[in-house]
């Protein structure tokens, strides 16, 4: 099938459930974008919209305007900042607006897919590009990380932040969040949105999972460091942030390798509850994706040499000090 027919049919299909977030509270004012989201109920009544937490911020409403040119007033009823994830209702939604699929796994790097939004005020704008990569980790000016998101070519930019990723077929495989640079933009996971939106939408807010640990990836020079036969698996360096981790131990020293200090003698993590933990990155996923604060996880490690298994009862993760500073204008 022709490719330029597959984006305008592709388009015509998705483009109605798609929206600009307006925040007007504060002094210079904001925009994003938004979609409509399938709760598995048919009536207009059940108006829910999905979008970034750092586009609505800590409001209580917003200005939601439809592609079709209809304005509601939304209420914010969930926001999570760990996963920059927030749920809007509006009353009366068109119907015209339906709902979006969320896609059931990652997309394959290579697959063709499209963002929606409103990039710098442009109503209704479609980029194209592949999937560049999925499982990534994205940095936050907060100080944390974001895991399990869509790494895309498709131009994302200010004003897209709470759009959909789709795929060819309409399904939404991440919400739009971020620019990293040159032909690289993030989308927080379907897997993700499917996890943490609904509880937001019930709950209002989301429990995250903590070890109160600090980890680093296991790369060759770590490895020799601490005599270990593989690079694979995280490194404990710190375990000082509370009880959770107290069956672990953290690093006790540092070793010179190759010109730099290296820390050694913490425990080293392989497996949670027999699920291979390779990277940083990998654990942070099962837990967000996994587990739930009170449960008591089985922690695979290796200490001093020797394979062994901690149980661990998992924390909930404080909230992230809030932001400071006025909205800007488009995000």
């Amino acid at each position: 099938m022709n490719e330029e027919y597959i984006y305008e049919e592709l388009y015509q299909s998705t483009i109605p459930s798609v929206v600009s977030v307006y925040v007007t509270s504060d002094r210079l004012g904001g925009a994003g974008s938004g979609f409509v989201y399938d709760t598995g109920a048919a009536s207009p009544e059940a108006g829910y919209i999905v979008t970034n937490e750092h586009v609505v911020r800590t409001d209580n409403e917003v200005d939601i305007r439809f592609s079709n040119g209809d304005w509601r007033v939304g209420q914010i009823v969930g926001t999570d900042a760990y996963t920059d994830l927030a749920v809007v209702h509006v009353a009366n939604r068109p119907e015209y607006a339906r709902v979006l699929s969320l896609a059931s796994e990652n997309p394959a790097p290579g697959k063709r897919v499209a963002a929606l939004g409103n990039p710098m005020g442009l109503d209704g704008s479609l980029t194209t590009g592949v999937v560049s990569g999925a499982n990534r980790s994205m940095p936050t000016q907060e100080g944390f990380t974001i895991p399990d998101t869509v790494q895309t070519d498709a131009p994302i930019n200010p004003g897209n932040s709470g759009g959909p990723l789709v795929t060819t077929d309409g399904k939404v495989v991440g919400v739009n969040r971020a620019r990293g640079g040159d032909n690289i933009g993030f989308a927080i996971s379907a897997e993700i949105t499917a996890r943490v939106v609904p509880t937001l939408i019930e709950h209002s807010s989301y429990r995250h999972s903590y070890l109160k640990i600090q980890t680093i990836d296991i790369s060759p020079t770590i490895a020799a460091a601490n005599g270990l036969d593989e690079s694979r698996g995280v490194l404990v360096v710190d375990v000082s942030l509370g009880p959770a981790s107290g069956a672990l131990i953290g690093c006790r020293g540092q070793r010179q390798m190759n010109g730099h200090q290296v820390p050694v003698g913490g425990d080293v993590i392989t497996h949670i509850d027999s699920w291979r933990i390779d990277s940083h990155e990998e654990l942070m996923r099962h837990l967000l994706l996994e587990t739930q604060p009170n449960d008591t996880v089985s922690v695979d490690i290796i200490r001093d040499g020797a394979s062994l298994t901690e149980h661990v009862t998992l924390a909930e993760r404080p909230r992230p000090t809030p932001r400071r500073g006025p909205n800007v204008p488009v995000r």
